[in-house]
C-alpha cells in the first residue's frame, strides 16, 4: 500500500511540475504579446499535447476486445 501511494504521490509530483512550467509559458508569451497557439509549441505544452492526445488513444486500443 505503502508503494502506491509513492507511486501516486511521483505521478502528482510530475504533473504539477509540468503544469507550472506550462503555465509559466504561458504567461511569458502574454507578456511577449505572442499569439496563443506559442505556450503549446514549447516542450511543456508538446508534453501536454501528447499525454492529451497519445493517452486516451492508448487506452483506447488497449482495452479493444
Amino acid at each position: 500500500m505503502v508503494v502506491q501511494l509513492l507511486k501516486m504521490a511521483a505521478v502528482l509530483i510530475a504533473a504539477i511540475m509540468l503544469g507550472n512550467w506550462f503555465f509559466q509559458e504561458v504567461k511569458s508569451a502574454r507578456a511577449r504579446q505572442k499569439p496563443w497557439y506559442t505556450p503549446y509549441l514549447t516542450p511543456p505544452g508538446i508534453a501536454i499535447l501528447m499525454i492529451a492526445v497519445v493517452l486516451p488513444l492508448a487506452i483506447w486500443y488497449w482495452r479493444q476486445p
